[in-house]
């Protein structure tokens, strides 16, 4: 797997991350959602330098020039809720991409730390022969990218397979290296040491999606 982590670049990704970390600020959701916003484009544009292109010429009032323009056979997977603001993001430049959806939440069968995760609602189009990019704003132990991945093998072979996420963990990076294949891109805007005992990042920022879209029973 091929990492790009932005962690230590100085961008404005870090004021919009420290926005979403800082306790005082998270609490207003729309600001919240739109800094994942914010930095699903951010992330789409560092991405796109590594698309495949092609060669178009567009007429202009005074003559032809020949531009080179990504290639648009994507398809945008988006994990349901937290990853909703993310997604819309990354549509909003790439413009013809198609796009899938699926729902994965944490499963903790005696209440305690332990969990599984469970999928159980996708909706997407044939993956076979495009580029796959799976949004997942919350990278912790990477179980529901793997979860993600099995659940998409009855939808084709994607060319290349491309992961944004906003925070991960050393651990479930290192995770998803022995389940994705070996071209994969992960584009990471911050990554924290460790988890805690039940599965979350530390220092992180909480939960993307209560916090995006308020709590859930």
């Amino acid at each position: 797997m091929i990492v790009h982590d932005f962690s230590n670049e100085k961008s404005i990704l870090n004021q919009f991350i420290l926005e979403m970390r800082d306790v005082s600020i998270q609490k207003d959701s729309m600001r919240f959602r739109k800094n994942i916003e914010r930095i699903g484009k951010i992330l789409s544009y560092e991405m796109s330098k590594t698309l495949f292109y092609k060669t178009e010429v567009v007429t202009t009032p005074l003559g032809e020039k020949e531009m080179h323009v990504p290639e648009t056979d994507l398809v945008v997977c988006s994990i349901l809720r937290a990853a909703l603001p993310f997604h819309n993001g990354i549509i909003n430049f790439f413009d013809t991409a198609e796009n899938a959806f699926i729902s994965a939440y944490r499963h903790h069968p005696d209440g305690g730390d332990a969990f599984e995760v469970i999928v159980n609602y996708l909706a997407s189009p044939s993956i076979e022969n495009k580029i796959l990019v799976l949004t997942d704003p919350m990278l912790a132990t990477g179980k529901t990218l793997e979860n993600v991945l099995k659940a998409f093998e009855s939808h084709g072979a994607p060319k290349q397979i491309h992961i944004l996420s906003i925070i991960g963990a050393k651990p479930g990076i290192e995770y998803i290296k022995n389940i994705f294949p070996e071209n994969t891109h992960l584009w990471i805007a911050a990554v924290d040491d460790k988890l805690n005992n039940r599965g979350y990042i530390i220092p992180g920022l909480g939960d993307a999606g209560d916090l995006s879209f308020g709590q859930k029973l």
